[in-house]
């Protein structure tokens, strides 16, 4: 049988004031930094994860409260008994911030005598008039919400029938219609027969107590949907990111057939660890009349959004190129279908033509990193023409410029994000004009190790190499493109 309090057991001792007084002070220092930590995860509410971590620190912040008060009063020892309320005053309800002493209460019910004492903490947590008589063990269910009933009727049956104590909570309606939530905890008194005298009973509002962790578990529901919803809409931007990017991993020539042709090669890296997949890519295609189109490009955002505006540009790229759009012409009208989507957005592209029968490089820019040509062991940034970013202006014109190549040239394009410290954003490359030294582009540091390359596929090595491990803040394409002939 489950142990219980004899009548004339003696009071305990407080244990030493100096061990509680030590507790309280490492207590203090714990809310402290809990404090603090809960004022960093500042923001306005908008992340699922900071309302998380705010939540969870108010729980903590509530229980390390009531800790210190059951500290103190350990330390104290036996408190006074709280004179009952004058029958006039009122019996409001305890303050949600309020101190431990005001939501916790005792009541005695002696089976004896029927007779009942209450405190007066326990008057203010039910709201009952302070002038009225405390409710017997027969009574005291009226209070409850019904569906609590039979939890509050089994407790108090097995501590009365089965001397078990009473540890369970039920909701209790005030007069004013408030329900509180109500933590119980009692034994019964037995007298010198064995037989059970009376019973008592500590009664704790833990209403605000249940409201904060109600607050952690709806909030830690929201951040896991949140994240459900991030890895879903991640997999589909994965998924139609592979379905749109060309299917080649290692090298390409283009034009399949001739002996002009180029040797190609291209990589997408991703961000940071986690991050969403953004709107870069890359393209090669062998257009009739056996020119070849290159380009890369990025749109501005993250995730499926981005990634399904990167897919409609490259579809627009790839079908006005094959009706035998010009570069410069194929960027306004980019630039058009930008300005007319629903959802705003920015964008950056490089296109190309090449032409092997004379070798030559047509290409537009919008707002974009200059292609880089390396020849002889050196490096430098085409010229650039004149190119606003996709969806700045309506109307835009741009310019258009032509190059020719030699047999062994690497072309390199790439989108901003490759090189740490260089905005990847759109407009970020016109500052530098399309010129470039290694210093102003660490790409061109690269130009006496292309020199030795003997395929594009040894030259985006080469990149990986140098610039492929680098936490990156935004995902990137590299197109290497080395002419044969």
């Amino acid at each position: 049988m489950p142990s219980h309090l004899s009548a004339d057991r003696p009071a305990a001792q407080p244990p030493g004031r100096g061990s509680v007084d030590a507790l309280i002070s490492q207590m203090r220092r714990l809310k402290g930094d809990v404090d603090a930590v809960r004022r960093d995860a500042h923001g306005d509410g908008s992340d699922p994860q900071e309302r998380w971590q705010r939540a969870l620190c108010d729980l903590a912040l509530h229980q390390l409260d009531d800790l210190g008060a059951h500290l103190a009063q350990l330390r104290d020892g036996h408190p006074a008994p709280s004179p009952v309320p004058e029958p006039s005053a009122a019996a409001p309800a305890p303050p949600d911030g309020g101190s431990l002493l005001s939501r916790v209460g005792s009541a005695e019910w002696n089976l004896l005598t029927d007779r009942a004492s209450w405190s007066a903490e326990l008057y203010r947590i039910l709201g009952r008039d302070p002038g009225t008589p405390p409710l017997t063990l027969d009574e005291l269910p009226a209070l409850v919400l019904d569906e609590d009933r039979p939890k509050l009727t089994a407790m108090v049956t097995e501590c009365l029938v089965d001397a078990r104590p009473i540890d369970g909570e039920f909701r209790v309606v005030r007069p004013d219609g408030e329900v509180r939530t109500v933590h119980m905890m009692g034994e019964p008194v037995l007298d010198t027969d064995g037989g059970t005298a009376s019973m008592w009973a500590v009664l704790r509002d833990v209403s605000e107590l249940r409201r904060r962790r109600r607050a952690v578990s709806e909030t830690r529901d929201s951040l896991r949907h949140h994240r459900q919803r991030e890895q879903t809409e991640h997999r589909l931007a994965v998924e139609l990111q592979e379905a749109v990017l060309p299917p080649w991993r290692g090298s390409l020539r283009l034009p399949q057939r001739g002996p002009e042709t180029l040797d190609l090669a291209a990589r997408y890296l991703p961000s940071a660890a986690g991050a969403p997949i953004g709107g870069d890519w890359y393209d090669a295609l062998e257009l009739p009349g056996g020119e070849t189109l290159l380009s890369v490009g990025d749109l501005t955002g993250h995730g499926v959004a981005a990634t399904s505006g990167m897919a409609t540009l490259l579809g627009a790229v790839r079908g006005m190129a094959v009706v035998g759009t010009a570069p410069g012409l194929l960027m306004s009208c980019l630039n058009q279908l930008l300005d007319a989507t629903v959802q705003p957005a920015l964008g950056s592209a490089v296109c190309c033509r090449y032409r092997p029968e004379t070798r030559t490089l047509t290409w537009a820019q919008a707002g974009h990193p200059a292609p880089l040509l390396y020849r002889g062991g050196t490096g430098r940034g085409l010229p650039a023409p004149h190119g606003v970013p996709l969806g700045a202006t309506s109307g835009a014109v741009y310019g258009q410029a032509e190059e020719t190549l030699d047999a062994g040239d690497v072309l390199l394009l790439y989108t901003g994000g490759l090189v740490p410290g260089r905005s990847g954003s759109p407009g970020a490359a016109e500052a530098d004009g399309g010129a470039g030294t290694a210093a102003r582009n660490p790409l061109l540091g690269l130009a006496p190790r292309f020199a030795e390359a003997r395929t594009a596929q040894d030259c985006v090595r080469l990149v990986m190499e140098e610039f492929g491990g680098s936490e990156r803040e935004d995902d990137a394409c590299v197109l290497v493109a080395r002419v044969i002939g």
